[in-house]
Parts: structure tokens; sequence; C-alpha cells
């Protein structure tokens, strides 16, 4: 487990970050023994940061009985974390996603993008009116079918 690393995470999730020392040594307690999991994913995170020193980087302050994050800190721990969900994402692609390779379409001139901008709206309107087509003919389905009910519910 990584001390520093641990500390920025139990700080943050404090209000106004700042946690009494009997707190931070009872958050640390609990997740010291947690398990592998924990141990494993700060010291990912620190390995982010090598020459992470959240005293004297001025990361963490050490005021009236207790230690509160600064903002300096709070940037370095989201850094951190962006970075790590990044590699995590990257991790968790299948092997023959990575393998592909996006082929670029030959350069458009100006014209030639316009005309295919301008085709794709027209298939978007296309598909629009489609949508409000079948939009109208399931209301009309539906006053129709009610329509039958109310007679039905109405014949003696």
């Amino acid at each position: 487990m990584n001390f520093q690393v641990t500390v920025l995470k139990i700080l943050v999730s404090y209000p106004d970050g700042f946690a009494v020392m009997a707190d931070l040594k009872r958050d640390m307690a609990i997740l010291a023994t947690s398990g592998r999991d924990w141990a494993e994913r700060t010291k990912r995170l620190a390995a982010r940061v090598p020459e992470l020193d959240i005293f004297s980087q001025g990361m963490v302050e050490r005021l009236n009985g207790g230690w509160r994050i600064t903002e300096k800190g709070r940037s370095v721990l989201e850094f951190m974390e962006a970075k790590a969900y990044r590699e995590e994402r990257r991790a968790l692609r299948p092997p023959w996603s990575r393998r592909l390779r996006i082929q670029r379409r030959p350069h458009l001139s100006p014209p030639g993008a316009l005309a295919e901008a301008s085709a794709c709206s027209a298939v978007v309107r296309h598909a629009s009116g489609l949508a409000q087509k079948l939009a109208e003919l399931a209301l009309v389905r539906l006053t129709r079918l009610t329509g039958k009910n109310r007679k039905l519910s109405q014949a003696p």
C-alpha cells in the first residue's frame, strides 16, 4: 500500500478535505487491512507520479491536530486517477481491437466535403420524416383501437 496516495484518497473524502489524526489513523487501518486490491491500486496510482512527496510538494497541510488536502493535492490525485482510468479502459479492450487500424479517407476537397455533408443531412431528414410518419401511423391505429373499445363497451 502506498501511504501517500492513501492519505490523499482519505482526505479528499472528508468535507473540506480536513481530517483529525484519529480519523486518519482509523481510516488508514481499515484500508490497510482491506486486502490486496487497495494496496495494488495505490501502488499503480503512485507509479504515475514517481517523485510524489505530499508534504514537501504542498499537497497536504498539517493543521490543528489534523491534515488537510490542498488544491494542488486534489489536482494531482485527479491526474493520477484520470490516467489510471484511461489505462484500465485500454487494458479492457479486446486484443483484436488494438490491431485494427483506422483507414483514413482520401482528402476531400471542400466541394466534395460539402456534397458529402449535404448527402448526410438529406439522409437524416429522410429518417426523421419516416420516424414522424411512423408516429402518426401509430397514433391513428391507437385512436382506431380506442374508438372500437368505446363502441364495444357502449354496446347493450
